[in-house]
């Protein structure tokens, strides 16, 4: 019964009405983006509302409360805070892939800071949020009521970026939420080009094809996504979860303590409650090797320095920061928008295939607006051309006419006008009655026809809507693409590498006569060579590897060692290094004679090793991919042979030997077939009585032979001057017979281009480095020049080469300097006084203070050396002969 305006009804019936009439306002009104434009709607409203004032890209910033109060008093009936929140996350680089809002003050930070009050921030569009709105104008998308019917809105944007996997969404509604993932544009816009190429069998276009352009989520503040199956399984099925990892590297820090360098962060955490988390951690013994921690973060970059306990592990230390802190965090993938209103779960394809349906719709929309706006234009063209044609009698026509109404009626009924083309003519402008004026008409006229033939042809051709888009598109990538920031490794979550964090850059890494090995950042000049060979030890093997590279380690008693490049320790330019003895399992008296830099995983090529004695041996690179920390054997030797040299070799390459007296064999690659890693190899050359092998190297093309005797007589010799033989040969000639006696046997050989810098090391400590180019060149039969000049007893020892492709320097000769080991203090207070000098072969005699010979001994060359005391400009200089 119904008293007055009281309604009877069930209680069960009004709540479940009023719930579900609340719970679909949440839906579709606050929480979920639509699937068209990607845009919940108070992101909408405020993205149009900055449109329409003109806040463009390209024009001055406003005041953030002016554009809070048009979007409150127009089109958001709610709260500012709303309203001013929203427009603050789309304006965060480190919330949004792409900002949609470029603002300027206080728009808070990673840490956590809230923005500033609106009236202190200013903001406008973004260029790429102007493509949202792109042909608004051009009734490309609904328009509804606003709140109080008193103005329009738009139901959706045009939206030429496809926004929803580009800027992703959160939100909670009713019963349920969505968590989008923000993307790459250039990564979507290629999935999209390759839709639309196979358009006609999307339903055979799977994950996998997909995401071989998208590779996953691109989060704005970069991080590492661990594994691509829990990807593909997100992508599938439209919910997943993928885990993201900080990226932090290891430093070797002050006073021999390591320290972490967290410079990237999983998407969504706060780097402040991060540095919270780490001290609480710290305070409860939980993580007791931290030393001091402290944020670096400035204008450049993200650093957050975690300094290490001395002898603390720092692999340990950042397995547990991965473990106790949200430096390792899971991300929930829901794709769930509004489909036509209604919530929906969309897997990656079907996203995709929404936009460029909404894409479709909006063109044809645009193109017959356009259509009949040029047919417009084309009816009163043509009037306007009939009144050009008729001029006096038009201008009769409107001087007889009393009023303007007459005069249009009269024009009409005279020359058979519609209302439109009369009010035009009434409307010209006198100069438009010039002949100029008159052909612009003409000419306009026959453009617009064209036009009104493509856009027709446009509406009757749905494919060349398809290529519309995708040039759409495909600009969209030209301006706005960029490269990922979130690097998708194979591993998976259980499984924590250490390559994973490790930066990849290329590093130089050099060994040293006394077996101290380090690596140092590559600097491009001479300045990173000079520091590693600068020192009271010489380098003895020297050369340039990407930190993700492994390196084999062979030893003069035929076994290899592995390790990867960022294991060697980084100490700087100035330190000494680690003893290889520390990094390697040597036996006593073993001694690493080759360094090898290969890249991970599975490669073709082969390993081609010499021995002392010459033997030669081919073995396939993969048998090396599996070695223990305590190595293997890498070849079978003889007795009292040694393995000196190894080197990486194609399989369709050259191979040249040199002995200490003189005989040099050059023969194809091929001749030695593929043998297992313990074979003991076959014979290379026919070595005589008493000669051994000292040199072994890959031919080049073009480049030469640079031979160096143990008294420091060198010379550089054309490859193309040794013929090319069989293997087990004697070979030929390579340095001038019975002229051994006074420049020693040749201790060293090796392959080299002229424009490389090598560095010659004596057994006393004489370091020489210097340009290929400045040894002279000669033929095979010749002794040679000096190139160092040396004490009676000692004698060359080794040859370090570095190519010209890997470090660039000016052509010098470089005068030795000597290091005398006898004496470690000694040699360590030279060594900080040593300044190189130029030499070469025919120089003057070098200037500096030196001690002369022992009595009763010959007066030895002598080389010059200039000092520089603190405080004093005064030198002191002697000059020294034979």
């Amino acid at each position: 019964m119904e008293i007055g305006t009281v309604r009877q009804v069930g209680i069960e019936t009004e709540m479940e009405g009023s719930y579900l009439d609340y719970a679909m306002s949440v839906i579709t009104a606050r929480a979920l983006p639509d699937v068209r434009d990607g845009l919940k709607p108070v992101q909408r409203r405020i993205l149009y509302a900055m449109g329409e004032m003109g806040f463009r890209h390209n024009t001055p910033y406003k005041k953030s409360a002016r554009i809070v109060g048009e979007v409150l008093g127009k089109l958001h009936p709610h709260g500012d805070a709303a309203v001013y929140d929203a427009m603050v996350r789309m304006a965060q680089g480190f919330s949004m892939r792409y900002p949609l809002v470029d603002g300027q003050g206080n728009f808070g930070s990673i840490d956590g800071d809230n923005a500033a009050a609106m009236r202190y921030t200013e903001a406008r569009l973004t260029a790429i949020a102007e493509e949202m709105l792109a042909d608004i104008d051009k009734d490309t998308v609904d328009f509804v009521d606003n709140f109080d019917g008193t103005l329009q809105e738009p139901a959706v944007l045009p939206a030429r970026i496809p926004n929803l996997l580009l800027s992703g969404a959160s939100g909670i509604a009713v019963g349920m939420a969505t968590n989008i993932p923000p993307h790459n544009l250039s990564e979507v816009c290629d999935a999209i080009v390759y839709l639309i190429d196979n358009f006609n069998r999307l339903d055979e276009i799977s994950v996998d094809a997909l995401m071989r352009f998208i590779k996953g989520p691109d989060f704005p503040t970069g991080g590492m996504i661990l594994g691509s199956e829990e990807i593909k399984s997100a992508y599938a099925k439209g919910k997943g979860l993928v885990t993201i990892r900080a990226k932090a590297h290891i430093e070797e820090g002050s006073h021999g303590r390591q320290r972490i360098i967290i410079t990237q962060l999983p998407y969504q955490v706060n780097k402040a409650s991060l540095i919270e988390r780490i001290a609480e951690l710290v305070r409860d013994g939980r993580l007791d090797s931290i030393a001091d921690l402290r944020d670096e973060s400035d204008r450049r970059g993200m650093s957050i320095v975690i300094e290490l306990k001395r002898g603390a592990q720092p692999r340990k230390a950042l397995n547990q920061l991965l473990q106790y802190t949200p430096m390792q965090s899971t991300f929930g993938i829901n794709m769930l928008a509004l489909v036509d209103g209604e919530p929906r779960v969309l897997s990656l394809k079907r996203a995709l295939q929404h936009y460029i349906n909404h894409r479709q719709e909006a063109i044809v929309r645009r193109t017959r607006f356009e259509l009949e706006r040029a047919r417009n234009r084309a009816h009163i063209l043509e009037g306007l051309k009939i009144a050009l044609d008729n001029l006096d009698e038009v201008i009769a026509t409107i001087r007889r006419s009393r009023q303007a109404d007459t005069a249009r009626r009269n024009l009409q009924r005279s020359f058979k006008l519609t209302e439109a083309q009369a009010q035009a003519i009434l409307e010209i402008q006198l100069r438009r009655l010039a002949a100029l004026e008159r052909k612009k008409v003409e000419d306009e006229y026959v453009e617009t026809i064209k036009n009104i033939a493509y856009l027709k042809d446009l509406l009757a051709k749905p494919r060349k809507i398809l290529y519309l888009i995708k040039a759409d598109v495909l600009e969209l990538k030209a301006k706005y693409g960029d490269s990922r920031r979130t690097r998708i490794t194979a591993e998976e979550a259980a499984e924590f590498r250490e390559e994973a964090q490790i930066p990849e850059e290329e590093v130089l890494v050099t060994i040293t006569q006394r077996g101290c090995i380090k690596r140092t950042q590559r600097l491009g000049d001479r300045k990173a060579i000079g520091m590693a060979i600068r020192e009271e030890d010489a380098v003895q093997h020297l050369f340039v590897a990407n930190t993700l590279n492994s390196v084999l380690f062979f030893t003069d008693t035929g076994r290899v060692f592995h390790q990867k490049v960022y294991q060697v320790p980084d100490v700087g330019r100035q330190a000494r290094g680690l003893p290889l003895t520390n990094l390697l399992d040597l036996q006593r008296g073993e001694s690493v004679t080759a360094a090898i830099a290969v890249p991970s995983g599975k490669l073709p090529g082969y390993l081609t090793m010499a021995t002392r004695k010459g033997r030669i041996k081919r073995t396939t690179l993969n048998e090396f991919s599996s070695i223990p920390p305590s190595g293997l054997v890498a070849i079978n030797l003889g007795k009292g042979d040694e393995l000196g040299w190894v080197r990486l070799t194609r399989g369709d390459q050259e191979v040249i030997l040199v002995t200490e007296q003189g005989q040099a064999l050059r023969f194809a690659e091929g001749e030695v077939r593929p043998m297992g890693r313990v074979a003991a190899g076959v014979m290379a050359i026919k070595l005589a009585e008493g000669d051994a092998l000292t040199g072994m190297d890959i031919v080049r093309e073009g480049d030469e032979l640079l031979v160096v005797t143990e008294k420091g007589f060198g010379k550089r010799t054309a490859l193309k001057d040794y013929p090319v033989q069989s293997r087990y040969g004697k070979g030929v000639r390579t340095f001038a017979s019975g002229k051994m006696e006074r420049t020693g046997r040749i201790a060293a050989a090796r392959v080299v281009n002229k424009e490389d810098e090598i560095t010659l090391i004596s057994a006393d400590g004489m370091v020489i480095r210097t340009l290929v180019k400045d040894i002279p060149q000669q033929g095979r039969s010749t002794r040679g020049s000096r190139l160092m000049k040396l004490k009676k007893e000692d004698t060359v020892v080794a040859i370090a080469r570095l190519e010209a492709k890997e470090v660039k320097t000016p052509s010098a000769n470089g005068e030795g300097f000597r290091l005398e080991p006898e004496k470690p203090e000694k040699r360590a207070r030279a060594a900080k006084k040593r300044v190189a000098k130029p030499q070469g072969r025919r120089a003057k005699a070098a200037k500096g203070a030196v001690k002369g010979e022992a009595k009763g001994k010959s007066k030895a060359t002598t080389e010059g050396k200039s000092r520089k005391k603190s405080g004093g400009k005064k030198k002191r200089a002697k000059k020294s002969e034979k």
